[in-house]
């Protein structure tokens, strides 16, 4: 069987960020912000990619260049076969249909002086898509759809609760009925409990719309429940990736290996072999030589060459590539 072509391509995505200079903006500018160094990935249609890491490793910057709302300095990506960097404004504010974005505050993302009625006709206005009875219409489907009243839509944010304002953030991304959602920490400012049923909802919508996620995330317990695949980063580069199953299974790098054995267990008496970490995170203005990871890798067998010599990401397992010199040696 001939897999189908993917939704969403990356390759070689760059984005660095300018130091500051010194005082009154004198003096020579500080080293970049190497935000994102080098990242690619493939999304098939309808499947999630999980991106995972700490803050400050570039997720967020990675799925905000894909959408261009942050511009990338150097790289390829392609939704559905169209090279989104190389679009003029007219031809990218179309694309703009097929690709949203649901944000990590729900608050801050919602205007505060608009109902949510308002905020939800706004983008059917913008794009042509409807106006009038048929809005309305649209809006109540929509909210019963991200299960609110549509009497909802009479409300303002503050009204709302953490929960209902993400749904409502939800609702306003599928209002102009994309393929590809960039779902960044959608759940990271909920409850736990609410938390679950956002993401039982983004997995219905998913299976009913054939929708594609790329899901941002720093908590690996919660991009278990939803993500087929998933990519790990560390420093603005991807350190891993492999399908989800294999990669909780046995994951190859150890930076995954110290995220996964921090994810809590609702076990009391279960054995957990915890992987404290040595040191701070580098800064993104002057990684480290080598491999980025070296200054805080508890591998046994670090050495010289993972000072100096950067590892490339290599297949180390059927369907699974890790940048770690010693990725077949277990931990």
């Amino acid at each position: 069987m001939i897999a189908p072509p993917p939704l969403v391509a990356v390759q070689d995505l760059v984005k660095h960020f300018a130091g500051e200079r010194g005082w009154f903006g004198l003096g020579q500018p500080r080293a970049v912000v190497r935000a994102v160094d080098g990242v690619s990935f493939e999304i098939p249609p309808a499947q999630t990619l999980g991106l995972v890491g700490e803050s400050g490793s570039g997720k967020t910057t990675t799925g905000r260049a894909i959408l261009r709302l942050v511009e990338p300095d150097r790289g390829r990506v392609t939704v559905d076969g169209l090279d989104v960097l190389t679009l003029g404004p007219r031809e990218l504010r179309a694309l703009r249909r097929r690709m949203q974005i649901v944000f990590q505050d729900p608050y801050g993302s919602l205007n505060p002086r608009m109902t949510v009625r308002q905020m939800l006709a706004e983008p059917l206005a913008i794009h042509r898509i409807a106006t009038g009875p048929d809005a309305e219409r649209r809006i109540a489907a929509l909210l019963e759809e991200v299960g609110l009243d549509p009497g909802f839509g009479r409300s303002y944010p503050h009204e709302l609760s953490g929960g209902q304002r993400q749904r409502v953030g939800i609702a306003r991304a599928l209002s102009v009925e994309p393929q590809f959602l960039v779902l960044d920490e959608p759940v990271s400012a909920l409850d736990v409990s609410v938390q679950a049923q956002v993401l039982n909802l983004l997995a219905e919508l998913q299976q009913r719309r054939r929708l594609t996620y790329l899901f941002i995330a720093h908590d690996l317990a919660v991009v278990k429940h939803i993500a087929d695949e998933v990519a790990v980063m560390y420093l603005g580069k991807i350190v891993e990736r492999a399908p989800a199953l294999a990669l909780y299974a046995a994951p190859r790098h150890p930076y995954t290996t110290s995220l996964l054995s921090a994810v809590p267990v609702p076990d009391p008496t279960a054995q957990r072999n915890r992987i404290v970490l040595s040191g701070d995170v580098p800064s993104p203005m002057h990684p480290p030589p080598g491999c980025p990871f070296h200054p805080r890798c508890p591998h046994p067998k670090k050495n010289d060459r993972c000072r100096t010599e950067p590892p490339a990401l290599r297949a180390v397992a059927p369907g699974q590539l890790a940048a770690c010199h010693f990725a077949e040696e277990p931990l």
